[in-house]
């Protein structure tokens, strides 16, 4: 029993592999069609894969800067900074009161600051509040509020917003990977759809071998089952031919971004997903071709 089954999936095998043998022109279209669709997911993925690391490694607490007109007395920043801090607990999670003259002597202490610094009469730096806000979702526009409210108090001359493009770019990337999975579901129906025609087309073509076969007794799992091994080879090897066109693709981006790295003192690679990730996608694929077929071939060998 177990020598019939195996024998009549190597029948099934051998008889897809003919088919797309004998038709090489079409079977290539389709196997690019869907390896070029194919393709675009892997290579975003990888981009996302190496972008996400890196985003988390920056610090991301929002930091607001108020920096104080320079004739303020002195003293102004810590009350200043008192104030803020009684009336805005909840959002307040570190303040910081930074000294004009501390300022300047650490900005002396740097080589690149001290001869500029040198030649200037007094002190052009103004005493700087630094408040540090708690951590939520909403952080962005907490900033925002906060950082426009305190800019119409007194002593305020500036308000500056650090780590608000963090987040920003944190919602690119989470923006980005639902997008991901939408260009992944986009491509489960290209492959649906075009191995759906292809077996239909197989099918029609193949109308009168089908009747024949049916008439000396073959099964309706004998007839489908060619065209489910035609669906799964289609859908593996367009994966295999989107991983090297991915792997083809992500070498001039490579260069660039090494390129773009290292003006920033860093490293930088764009890599494929790891292996068992690429091999369970090519089984998904292969699954779907598979489905498609067996939906084909039961809709189009009805007569």
């Amino acid at each position: 029993m177990m020598k019939r089954w195996l024998n009549q999936h190597r029948y099934a095998f051998r008889v897809a592999l003919r088919r797309l043998y004998n038709q090489p022109f079409s079977s290539l279209c389709n196997i690019l069609v869907i390896s070029l669709s194919l393709a675009v997911p892997i290579v975003v993925s990888a981009v996302l894969d190496t972008a996400k690391p890196v985003v988390r490694q920056i610090p991301v607490s929002a930091e607001v800067t108020l920096y104080l007109v320079r004739d303020a007395a002195p003293g102004t920043a810590s009350r200043l900074a008192s104030e803020l801090q009684e009336r805005h607990t909840d959002d307040i999670a570190a303040i910081e009161v930074i000294d004009r003259d501390r300022a300047l002597a650490e900005l002396r202490d740097r080589p690149a600051w001290s001869d500029a610094l040198a030649v200037l009469p007094d002190n052009p730096l103004p005493d700087a509040v630094v408040v540090t806000l708690r951590q939520h979702p909403d952080i962005g526009a907490t900033s925002k509020r906060l950082g426009a409210e305190w800019a119409q108090l007194e002593p305020v001359d500036t308000v500056q917003m650090d780590s608000v493009w963090v987040q920003r770019l944190q919602a690119m990337l989470d923006f980005l990977s639902i997008g991901l999975w939408i260009l992944a579901l986009s491509v489960a129906i290209v492959v649906l759809a075009t191995v759906f025609n292809t077996v239909r087309l197989q099918a029609l073509t193949q109308r009168e071998e089908i009747a024949i076969a049916r008439l000396v007794g073959a099964t309706e799992s004998f007839v489908r089952r060619p065209f489910l091994y035609l669906g799964a080879l289609t859908g593996l090897f367009s994966s295999g031919l989107a991983i090297a066109a991915a792997w083809a693709a992500l070498q001039p981006l490579n260069t660039a971004i090494n390129r773009l790295a290292s003006s920033y003192g860093t490293e930088l690679a764009l890599r494929l997903p790891d292996q068992v990730s690429l091999l369970l996608a090519s089984l998904v694929v292969a699954i779907l071709g598979a489905f498609a077929a067996r939906w084909s071939v039961t809709r189009n060998t009805r007569f």
